[in-house]
């Protein structure tokens, strides 16, 4: 997020930047759902639905508990470690156009910005869970998570006192707080649950590549509000920079990681052009209002061939993150957090400079470690604990018998595809042509 500006005593709300920041905060609401439909896609078709709701049911349980209490411990004033306001528990005691301190939106417009951030955030963990996780038990981790996790991590990183901000760790929008946060905490719930049934045994390709696709492409049109976003306005082009460099980093990304895969396997596949786009967005997050548009091209290009080669680290260690949440979010958020300490300019966002632009103390890289480290090793230990307790008590994981027979049919009474009704077939036919009294009788059999 935007460093505080000094501004005048008079300063006055901004329609433009208001307007602008309304329109971001929808667009990064728009990633929940396209994570969905990405993951979604990336599962088979008998967790589909499941894999759906876990992001969905973000979108309910995080907004309520952010206007109750997140926001205010997150972004109020405190110490380096938690803040508190009183006056925004429950937002009780906000004004229409009472400005956020140092800026020219409303705090409800700051608020709401950062509600969408909270939401996804906990949402890109259930990709590691696939097939196995009772949504209850879900629902309940979530609001956990959020309040012991990601509420104190971003007050760390954003926070006006937070230790991080005030060590001048660079993080523009979410690379540790987000990217790192989720994908450390989902390598500690999946060392507590286990793996899924058949396991580098059976079959677990995607169901829908069309879905992840279009998943792929909602993420990338939504990260544009994520990343441009965070720098709360458009008075000085540091947010400009932003979205050309996210365009940039996405696009090199997406090539290194087709490059791998032709390399290593022969092929360009469609998952792999997908899953590059998302690691070259995730990379770009905490670095691209730092670097230029060329540092932007090696970020990316760095983060596809790495995350490329991360996702099959799984096999060898023996862990089973389902859809690469730690082999994408949290390996490209330290890439393209660490790397912010090689390739910063001093010309974008802040004065700070990295090994390349003359930085001989590496003194940018050493904070950025420090950044790195801590919300690694504080979110894959609290979130494995909330896990294990979980666990022991309402149970964390569905039976064997309904994994394997689809979480969709055990825990929502649904399935994703009606196929008894796509038409044709021996009994499409006789129901066609029988007579509408022994129809009415079979309904109401």
């Amino acid at each position: 997020m935007a460093p505080a500006i000094m501004l005048a005593a008079d300063t006055k709300l901004s329609s433009a930047n208001t307007g602008f920041m309304l329109i971001c905060s929808a667009l990064v609401m728009l990633m929940t759902p396209g994570l969905a439909f990405f993951y979604g896609g990336m599962v088979r078709v008998k967790s589909t639905l499941n894999m759906l709701m876990m992001s969905f049911i973000s979108l309910g349980i995080v907004t309520i508990l952010w206007v109750l209490y997140g926001f205010s411990f997150a972004f109020g004033t405190g110490n380096s470690l938690l803040g508190f306001n009183a006056d925004w528990i429950g937002l009780s005691n906000v004004g229409l156009t009472e400005l956020w301190d140092g800026y020219t939106i409303p705090v409800f417009v700051f608020m709401v910005f950062q509600l969408m951030f909270a939401i996804i955030t906990p949402a890109l963990i259930s990709g590691a869970l696939a097939d196995r996780v009772k949504f209850s038990a879900w629902a309940l981790f979530v609001a956990l998570w959020v309040t012991i996790v990601y509420v104190p991590v971003a007050h760390w990183v954003w926070g006006a006192d937070g230790w991080a901000y005030k060590l001048g760790v660079i993080d523009f929008a979410g690379g540790t707080a987000v990217h790192i946060n989720a994908g450390a905490a989902a390598l500690g719930v999946i060392l507590v649950i286990g793996k899924r049934v058949g396991f580098k045994r059976d079959p677990m390709r995607p169901h829908s590549l069309p879905l992840v696709m279009l998943g792929a492409g909602l993420l990338w049109f939504g990260w544009f509000g994520f990343n441009a976003g965070s720098w709360l306005g458009n008075d000085d082009g540091v947010g400009a920079l932003m979205f050309v460099n996210t365009q940039v980093a996405t696009a090199a990304a997406m090539l290194a990681w087709l490059a791998y895969e032709k390399i290593r396997h022969g092929a360009c596949t469609t998952l792999g052009a997908a899953s590059g786009a998302v690691a070259g967005l995730v990379a770009i997050t905490p670095s691209g209002g730092a670097v230029s548009p060329l540092g932007a091209i090696a970020v990316g290009a760095i983060a596809g061939v790495a995350c490329a080669a991360a996702v099959g680290l799984k096999f060898k260690l023996g862990y089973d993150d389902s859809l690469d949440v730690v082999g994408v979010h949290m390996v490209g958020g330290i890439i393209g957090s660490l790397l912010i300490g090689f390739f910063a300019t001093g010309k974008g966002q802040s004065t700070a400079t990295g090994v390349f632009y003359g930085d001989h103390t590496w003194t940018q890289l050493w904070k950025q470690c420090a950044g790195v480290g801590a919300v690694l090793a504080y979110s894959l230990v609290v979130s494995a604990v909330l896990a294990f307790l979980l666990d022991k008590t309402l149970g964390m994981r569905v039976t064997e018998d309904e994994e394997i027979s689809g979480i969709d049919q055990a825990e929502h009474a649904e399935t994703a595809y009606d196929f008894s009704g796509a038409g044709g077939g021996v009994t499409g036919t006789l129901a066609a042509h029988a007579p509408a009294a022994a129809q009415t009788r079979k309904v109401d059999a």
